[in-house]
């Protein structure tokens, strides 16, 4: 079994450096590429700009690229550790919920960092495609977590309109073709409506002014989700902190 990497209990003295060093590196190479574009930054520079030699760039990226399109690789994996463990009476929609609220709590200090990286993503075709494949890789990885968790829990996760009725498996040659056989459709489906939520909670926070708690916001798309995505009642405000002093 992996051992389980948190950011309070699992990470020691060590790993929180690594995680340092990682951020380090990658925020230095998005500053540098939004300034100067993605190809003319070199490892060289990157490493100089971070205070490490290049040498020690290559201990956390692979290649040059992955340094603009990989903030914290370690994110996915403590998401779907914290989906794994999280208590049994937790349906998977919170579970999941609760996992990424845990990463996205210092979002708002890490705003201009990301504001820079999809600039530079947009910038750069080849860098938005590896990204994305990361992404599907990532949405895939918790869709089994997601899974698994259904198996331990007695859920078959093909409740949703996966054809569970004929006894067969709900997944076809388009899932084998993607290495996701035998997930489920609903794993799949919501592993792909959290990582959606998740952006669209952000872009929704990057245009609220006065601004709005991005927490508020992250808990009301969350909120739609639960409810079945339902037309909600009218509003004078389409702000979220509205209908909660409202609430309270």
């Amino acid at each position: 079994m992996q051992s389980v990497t948190t950011k309070g209990a699992g990470a020691g003295l060590r790993e929180r450096k690594k995680q340092a060093t990682r951020a380090a590196l990658s925020e230095a190479a998005v500053r540098l590429a939004a300034e100067h574009g993605a190809e003319n930054v070199t490892v060289e520079a990157i490493s100089n700009a971070a205070g490490v030699s290049p040498r020690t760039f290559f201990n956390y990226f692979d290649s040059h690229d992955d340094a603009f399109v990989m903030m914290d690789t370690q994110i996915g994996e403590r998401i779907r550790c914290a989906v794994r463990d999280a208590p049994a009476e937790l349906s998977p929609l919170d579970a999941v919920r609760e996992a990424m609220a845990a990463e996205l709590a210092d979002v708002e200090q890490r705003h201009e960092v990301w504001s820079l990286r999809a600039k530079v993503l947009q910038k750069s075709p080849h860098l938005l495609a590896r990204g994305l494949g990361l992404h599907m890789a990532e949405e895939l990885d918790l869709a089994r977590t997601i899974a698994n968790r259904l198996d331990a829990g007695g859920g078959s996760g093909g409740d949703l309109g996966a054809g569970s009725d004929t006894g067969a498996s709900d997944t076809g040659t388009s899932d084998d073709a993607c290495g996701g056989a035998d997930i489920g459709l609903y794993p799949r489906l919501l592993a792909a409506v959290a990582g959606t939520a998740v952006r669209v909670s952000v872009e929704h926070w990057y245009t609220q002014s006065p601004p709005v708690a991005f927490p508020d916001i992250f808990r009301d798309v969350f909120t739609h989700l639960s409810a079945g995505l339902s037309q909600p009642p009218a509003q004078t405000d389409d702000g979220p902190s509205d209908r909660r002093s409202t609430e309270s």
